[in-house]
């Protein structure tokens, strides 16, 4: 029997951590009887939202210092599209909207959901709803950078779309970047960006 047959189940859970998310430690009943353990993270969930303005060919993207990368020895933080996890009581649509003031200052109105994707699947629980939003100049209402008190210090970067084409895809190595990214390129060609005239 293989693992992605039915019948696998979960008999108990241990909390081994809890803090900002929880590690937790789950022991399974595999179909053949047998009896495995498996970490699971769980944080809940989160959105990731990537704001374009087609008519001026830009983006907002972020930068911001990750210490999972700085534990590997990476030196540069990497291109991310906005992003956070959703609050109690809030949808994904506020959840991005909320994030975009902090993070960017930018006021977004329409969201058009991408999909959802499971970030981590071996691992964590969490289920990003990934949405491509258009903005303006005027959609601009403050400098963002993330919230102080939580230390964020996010680096708000505008960036011209040919020079995110040129750039390619190996500058782009976060996963939910990648796909928005991919998502909006598909949506401007098949709207015949850039504009003419």
């Amino acid at each position: 029997m293989s693992g992605s047959e039915p019948g696998h189940r979960i008999e108990s859970v241990a909390t081994v951590y809890e803090g900002w998310g929880r590690l937790l430690l789950a022991t399974l009943r595999t179909p053949d009887g047998s009896q495995i353990l498996r970490q699971v993270e769980d944080h809940g969930d989160a959105v990731g939202v990537l704001p374009y303005d087609a008519a001026r060919g830009t983006v907002l993207l972020v930068r911001q210092s990750r210490p999972p990368l700085i534990f590997r020895g990476e030196t540069d933080s990497v291109y991310e599209v906005l992003a956070g996890r959703i609050d109690a009581g809030e949808d994904a649509e506020a959840t991005a909207r909320r994030e975009a003031l902090e993070e960017c200052g930018v006021a977004l109105n329409t969201l058009a959901l991408v999909g959802h994707f499971f970030s981590m699947p071996a691992v964590s629980t969490e289920r990003l709803s990934l949405y491509l939003a258009p903005y303006s100049l005027a959609d601009r209402t403050g400098a963002g950078g993330g919230l102080a008190h939580d230390h964020e210090d996010i680096e708000v970067i505008e960036m011209r779309l040919d020079e995110l084409w040129a750039m390619g895809m190996p500058a782009l190595a976060d996963m939910k970047t990648a796909i928005l990214v991919l998502a909006l390129r598909e949506r401007l060609a098949a709207q015949a960006w850039p504009p003419t005239g």
